[in-house]
């Protein structure tokens, strides 16, 4: 479908408009607004071939129009100019985000709400889907005479800790060669190295404190299973409030209950790794409860194949220009971040200790 720069820049008017004001546009406002440089009656005609283009609709009789989800689609395909985020921008991206964050699920947590905070809409996050998850450290450090901290590492750097107890305390210099032992051991080992002589040579590790064994293995096992599974970080559901669209109790009801459902998220998130900027508008949503939404979506990498997705999810009338810069902007800060040589120390684990490089 083609358009001519006059009705181009009357559907740019309406959806700019709509965006705005969340009422409907008429000719009179975009002769006033937006200096097209033609009267109200041509903008009226070129906008009932727009409504017959199917681009707009009205919604009332007596109301102006406003954007399909095939104007909004049009828009975002043929209109809009995709523009990188400013170097202003994507400094307060980075100011936004601790590059010293050593958890994956603190750096998607605070990504996550950032983005939130910057674009007004919901926000979704997934950290990276590991295929081949790998132990890099154990640390077991002494809490008190009952109980350690067991803290599980994977080679990249998604990290677990729990508390383990113990029959005995342990003194430090026990803790250091098991630390050690355990280690030499484990690193580098993945799900499908944990063979029965790997469980064998712990139980030979732990073997003054076997209560210790079931517990590491239980740990090790839930580390690695997390790693490798899809795990989605939300923020700013509550923002879906502030529009108008969302003011019915029971649309906004149904939208909640659809984004707390863990296999309707993955369904909204869908396979990472295209690289490209995806957008879904209103009925182009699977979900029937994402009717009234629109979901922008981008990947980040980390390392050579391994991947994550971040996205947002607002109205159909949402600002699209800003969020898709926004979007991969922090798409790529996560990048930088993750992908970055580590320097020193991470960060303590919630002042417990810090994880040797």
């Amino acid at each position: 479908m083609q358009l001519n720069d006059r009705k181009i820049r009357i559907l740019q008017a309406i959806i700019k408009d709509y965006i705005d004001t969340a009422e409907p546009v008429g000719s009179r406002t975009i002769a006033k607004k937006y200096n097209l440089g033609v009267s109200s009656a041509t903008i009226r005609n070129e906008m009932s071939d727009l409504e017959e283009m199917g681009l707009i609709v009205q919604p009332h009789a007596s109301a102006g129009r406003i954007p399909s989800d095939k104007g909004y689609r049009y828009y975002v395909d043929s209109i809009l100019k995709k523009e990188p985020v400013s170097e202003e921008g994507q400094n307060y991206i980075k100011n936004l985000v601790n590059k010293n964050i050593s958890q994956i699920e603190y750096l998607m947590d605070e990504t996550a709400r950032a983005l939130s905070a910057m674009t007004n809409y919901t926000t979704f996050i997934s950290e990276p889907i590991i295929r081949k998850t790998t132990l890099k450290q154990v640390r077991l450090l002494p809490l008190d005479d009952i109980s350690i901290m067991m803290i599980v590492a994977t080679g990249e750097n998604h990290i677990k800790h729990y508390i383990m107890p113990v029959h005995d305390n342990i003194s430090e210099t026990e803790l250091n060669r098991i630390n050690e032992d355990i280690n030499t051991l484990l690193k580098g080992k993945t799900r499908d190295d944990m063979t029965d002589e790997v469980i064998s040579n712990l139980a030979k590790a732990t073997r003054e404190h076997p209560e210790l064994l079931k517990p590491m293995l239980k740990n090790i096992k839930k580390t690695i299973t997390s790693a490798e599974s899809v795990q989605i970080h939300l923020s700013g559901e509550k923002n879906i409030l502030d529009f108008p669209e969302f003011s019915d109790i029971d649309t906004a009801r149904t939208l909640f209950n659809t984004l707390e459902e863990k296999e309707a998220l993955l369904d909204i998130i869908g396979d990472a790794g295209s690289g490209k900027t995806d957008i879904s508008i209103g009925a182009e949503n699977k979900l029937e409860e994402m009717k009234n939404c629109s979901v922008i979506k981008t990947s980040y990498k980390v390392g050579d194949d391994v991947y994550g997705t971040i996205g947002i999810i607002g109205p159909t009338r949402m600002d699209y220009e800003q969020v898709i810069s926004v979007l991969n902007g922090m798409a790529k800060n996560i990048e930088n971040i993750m992908n970055s040589p580590p320097k020193g120390k991470k960060r303590a684990i919630e002042g417990k200790d810090k994880l040797n490089e």
